[in-house]
């Protein structure tokens, strides 16, 4: 696979960003700009997908270990610790989609 261009990723950074403030659909957007849809669309998701996070190892502090280990055994729940002090605590049974949105949101 080869790699892109940074002039091309700044290119299309800028059109998708365009398009997004303008208010127009990406259909009339590419008319007016003389570019395929399907490029468009392609650029799209390849900018979202480089932006998404990447995975973050975790590591467990041994005296913290055994804590998690009985709280987990209680309610079967587990916390996700997040930048600046925040938490997330997923209980069982969690809907997947939603989690995702929550992990995937930039942190202000």
């Amino acid at each position: 696979m080869r790699r892109r261009k940074p002039e091309a990723w700044a290119k299309w950074r800028g059109l998708v960003a365009e398009q997004g403030q303008s208010g127009r659909s990406v259909a009339a957007f590419c008319r007016e700009r003389g570019l395929r849809s399907g490029q468009f669309f392609a650029w799209k998701k390849r900018l979202r997908e480089a932006e998404a996070p990447k995975f973050v190892a975790v590591e467990v502090a041994p005296d913290a270990e055994k804590k998690w280990a009985a709280r987990e055994m209680r309610s079967g729940a587990i916390e996700v610790r997040l930048s600046r002090g925040r938490s997330l605590v997923v209980e069982p049974g969690f809907d997947t989609r939603h989690l995702r949105e929550l992990l995937s949101a930039p942190e202000a």
